[in-house]
This record gives structure tokens, sequence and C-alpha cells, in this order.
């Protein structure tokens, strides 16, 4: 339905959520923030559902909070915001124990951008842009952008973008290893889907597993991340993937993994 702040639609193991909001630039009230959430956690839990992909409609990824739900708030509301809403949403998507690719079609701006660099994956548009706003209005980069942005482009690159608010164009945030890969608005899709796809066939308890050592590697130190390796390892080494993965490695064919 057209009406619906989020739009959610599962093909062949791939979940894709579009922000529904064109009009308002894929602003984030507290209806499509709700939606978000749940939607996170329903694909995480839908075991047909191999890789998931975030992008918005119309000509925005999304800017941000919808200043005209919150405008006049004091400090301690939206310390609660943060702390009731966007930091549950930020958590779910790191959590999220499947693939999940950012398509940015266009701006991303302020808590937009930190949807965007909680992903595991961002493919942007060749118009598309991200705009760490949060100063304009007098604020500060939230919803992870602090944490995530350093362990992207650098602390030295990071402090640039964020004390000066400046757009990134969609080559620089290339440039600087903020996205993967810039491509034609009109290949944007086909490019995510192809990449979703890729994801989707390989073995999703491994894909899995090592999220969680990504995870994991940014807070501890080597000889932690070692033992962690080690540990999920033998989680993996024990399913029927790594069974078929060395298998269809013998027979010279492509794999065909269950999850399992």
């Amino acid at each position: 339905m057209t009406g619906e702040p989020l739009l959610v639609e599962v093909d062949g193991g791939v979940a894709t959520l579009t922000l529904n909001r064109p009009d308002a630039l894929n602003a984030l009230d507290a209806a499509l923030k709700v939606a978000l959430l749940d939607a996170v956690r329903r694909v995480g839990r839908d075991n047909a559902v191999r890789v998931v992909v975030l992008t918005g409609a119309g000509r925005a990824f999304c800017v941000g909070q919808d200043l005209r739900e919150s405008s006049g708030d004091d400090g301690a509301s939206l310390a609660v915001e943060l702390r009731e809403q966007y930091n549950p949403l930020i958590l779910a998507i790191r959590r999220l124990e499947k693939p999940i690719i950012a398509a940015v079609n266009g701006v991303a701006a302020g808590a937009g951008m930190s949807l965007a660099v909680a992903c595991d994956f961002r493919l942007a548009s060749e118009d598309a842009s991200f705009v760490p706003a949060f100063g304009r209005i007098g604020l500060v980069p939230d919803s992870g952008l602090t944490w995530f942005l350093p362990r992207l482009v650098g602390p030295a690159r990071a402090a640039e973008l964020l004390l000066t608010g400046d757009p990134i164009a969609a080559p620089d945030a290339r440039r600087l290893g903020l996205v993967n890969a810039v491509v034609a608005a009109v290949d944007l899709a086909p490019e995510v889907r192809a990449l979703a796809d890729r994801l989707a066939a390989a073995a999703p308890r491994a894909l899995a597993l090592t999220k969680r050592a990504l995870n994991r590697s940014l807070e501890v130190g080597l000889e932690e991340a070692l033992a962690y390796e080690a540990s999920l390892q033998g989680i993996a080494g024990a399913t029927a993937d790594h069974v078929e993965g060395v298998a269809a490695f013998r027979e010279k064919r492509p794999p065909r993994f269950t999850g399992e």
C-alpha cells in the first residue's frame, strides 16, 4: 500500500525495505521509525530471507529526523528519543545476522546518513550525497555516526566531515571509502540486486558468523579476536553447509547451501 511509511517486499531470498515518505524526502517520523525497527527484526527471524536491502522511495534515501515532528524539543526529550527509538534501530541493523545493503538513491542526511553507514554495504547512485547536517541545527552527530564514520574513513577525515558538515558527493564518498561503489542512477537497482543475489547464494550461517566476528573485532584485541574466530569456526565447521561446500569444491560444481 502506497500510504504505508515503509514498504516490505521479499523476492528470491532478498527482502527490500523501502522508506516510503517521498514527499518528505523519507524523513523519519515516529511511524516510520517504528515500522522500520519492526521490519528489521521480522526479516531477521525469517529464514526465507537471506539478504536485506534498505532504500528510499523517490529522489532521496533519507534526510534524517522529520523536524516538523520535533520542533521545540528540549535536550532531555531528544536524549530520550535517541535512547528509545534511534539507538534500538541502529543496534538491530548491526545485530542482523544477514547482510544488509544500503541502496543510496539520493541524499542521505543526518540520521539518514547514520542508517546508511550502519549497513554492511553501501551502493550509491552517482547523484547521491551524504550530509552530516547535525551542526546546522545546533546538534551533535548521533545514531552511531561518530562510531561508524571514523572506522570507515579514519579519525582525521571523520573529524573533518563531521565538524564542517559539508555535503559529500558520491564520487568523493567512494574515494574516501564511505561507499563500496557508485553507479549511474538507472543502474543502481540492478547492481544492488546482483550483489544481493550473490550474497543470497552464499552459506547463510557462515555469513552470520562472519558478521559476528567483524562486529566483535571492532572492540577487542588480536588475542581475543583469534579466540573468537576459533570458536565461530567450530560452529561453522559443524554445519551441513560446510559439508556441502567441501563436496561441491571436490566435485567442481556450484554449492547448494540451505542454511543448515
